[in-house]
């Protein structure tokens, strides 16, 4: 697990700086490094907005005293989303718009859950652990 996340991380990197380079081929040093502040200040105002409306919801779901599961998973998905916008490169910047793009995010959602379902299911009363449900 830990070396498949360091796998991606790295090949994120090399993408990063692969497209970084071919921009500022293609644009300039100076205007690349603009456009990616430009995404960065872009980004975390983005961010910010689609965070509070996700509290929003997260608020309105806690005051009808309901369990928030889906707007939960959202907030984390847009942190995350934050936190590729605010790395510098063009790859990552697309991938936190792509996580701050609703239907995308809703994707990703569906995914995250079916993958907690499945560890929820595995480790069940049938596995011998009794009542206990260790996510």
């Amino acid at each position: 697990m830990v070396t498949a996340f360091l796998a991606g991380l790295l090949l994120l990197l090399i993408a990063e700086i692969y497209v970084i380079v071919q921009v500022a081929n293609a644009i300039g040093v100076v205007d690349t490094v603009l456009l990616l502040l430009a995404f960065s200040f872009a980004g975390v105002w983005l961010t910010k907005r689609v965070g509070i409306s996700v509290l929003t919801r997260i608020r309105r779901q806690l005051d009808d005293q309901q369990m928030p599961g889906n707007e939960l998973i959202d907030a984390g998905l847009v942190l995350v989303a934050g936190l590729f916008l605010l790395v510098p490169g063009f790859v990552s910047d697309g991938i936190g718009l792509l996580l701050l793009f609703p239907p995308t995010r809703s994707v990703v959602r569906g995914l995250i859950r079916r993958r907690f379902r499945v560890r929820v299911l595995r480790l069940g009363p049938s596995s011998g652990h009794g009542d206990v449900i260790d996510v």
